[in-house]
């Protein structure tokens, strides 16, 4: 069984929007709660630049 990790920026006090992250087998994943059937596979590098760049969006 996966173990998700909601995002603690996710929105709403039920948390019906939010993005989650798991490591199964070694490898990242990556899934919206309201889809939680579409799961994206992401290397370390990549998640690492996808919260580069969302760090430098907010400033």
């Amino acid at each position: 069984m996966i173990q998700w990790q909601k995002s603690s920026f996710s929105s709403g006090s039920d948390g019906a929007s939010c993005v989650e992250l798991a490591l199964s087998s070694g490898e990242l994943l990556l899934r919206e709660s309201d889809d939680p059937a579409r799961i994206l596979p992401v290397s370390r590098e990549s998640l690492a630049a996808l919260l580069q760049e969302m760090r430098a969006a907010r400033t």
